[in-house]
């Protein structure tokens, strides 16, 4: 073994210790890829659920490089004290080459402990809108909904932001704290209508999709009141009541599910135009134009 060091030191000039070090570094690399490859191939063996093998695969891709780096580090510290000052100068100067990878890297922190969403959430952050499905070291990427698909559904495109975004942009999360949305369907109806039968009939459909959905924000806004200032006094849905220029308009307002907005929406149209075409004096309205011609 001596000789071998010997033959690299002759070489390439590099000294025993150094070796020494670079074998250590090596041995390092190589046991952790082992243990992580290892530890997937359990988790993988065990589950076949995506959730679990996605936060197992997070967990080790944060905590293996982590803790590599802190036992590479104790092993070249007596060589890092010789270069202390130019470290220093040469850290102040990657600092400022590479800003913004360090504010994406700040961000990952931010997203990390302060938790503004987390994997599985549904966001809006800026003009993006969807679901969170990854969280990397200098971006998170979401499923994105809405944009040219109708209402709430998936566009099938996948967006990258960078980490950096949450110091920039203002983050809606539909998902955390309060797991339910306030959703409104304007109904509008002709003046010469019965508007307040057909009131009764929307107050009728309506409740029949919040009976458990009360209960359970009830229990929800109690959770959310413990970190956050939210409460409300009324959680039962309600029919409003607005004259428009073309005619009487019924808003329905209810709690729903922000993945369910649009099914919900479907069910209550269906059971609205089966029933308004069941009652003979209510009639939908729509902008028409009327002629009056004066008497001579």
């Amino acid at each position: 073994m001596q000789s071998i060091n010997d033959l690299i030191h002759e070489m390439t000039g590099i000294s025993h210790a150094t070796q020494h070090k670079l074998l250590v570094t090596l041995i390092i690399v190589l046991v952790l890829t082992f243990l992580r490859i290892s530890i997937f191939r359990v988790v993988w063996r065990h589950t076949e659920d995506v959730k679990v093998r996605y936060q197992w695969k997070r967990m080790l891709s944060f905590i293996i490089p982590l803790l590599g780096v802190i036992m590479v580090a104790f092993v070249w510290a007596s060589a890092f004290e010789q270069f202390g000052a130019f470290l220093g100068l040469m850290a102040a100067g990657l600092a400022i080459a590479f800003k913004d990878p360090l504010t994406n890297l700040a961000g990952w922190f931010f997203i990390l402990f302060r938790k503004p969403f987390v994997v599985g959430d549904r966001v809006q952050i800026g003009e993006n809108t969807g679901d969170i499905i990854d969280i990397r070291l200098f971006q998170f990427t979401m499923l994105e909904i809405g944009n040219w698909v109708e209402a709430d559904q998936s566009t099938g495109r996948i967006i990258h932001l960078p980490n950096g975004k949450v110091f920039q942009e203002p983050q809606a999360n539909f998902s955390s704290g309060f797991e339910y949305i306030w959703n409104e369907v304007p109904v509008m109806i002709t003046f010469e209508s019965d508007w307040q039968k057909a009131k009764e009939i929307l107050e009728r459909i309506i409740s029949g999709y919040t009976v458990d959905i009360d209960k359970k924000a009830q229990q929800e806004i109690k959770e959310a009141s413990k970190n956050y200032m939210i409460y409300y006094r009324h959680l039962t849905p309600i029919v409003y009541t607005s004259v428009k220029e073309n005619g009487v308009r019924l808003t329905i307002r209810y709690l729903c599910n922000p993945r369910q907005r649009r099914g919900t929406e479907n069910e209550i149209w269906q059971e609205v135009l089966r029933d308004f075409n069941a009652a003979k004096n209510i009639q939908f309205a729509y902008p028409t134009t009327r002629f009056y011609q004066a008497e001579k």
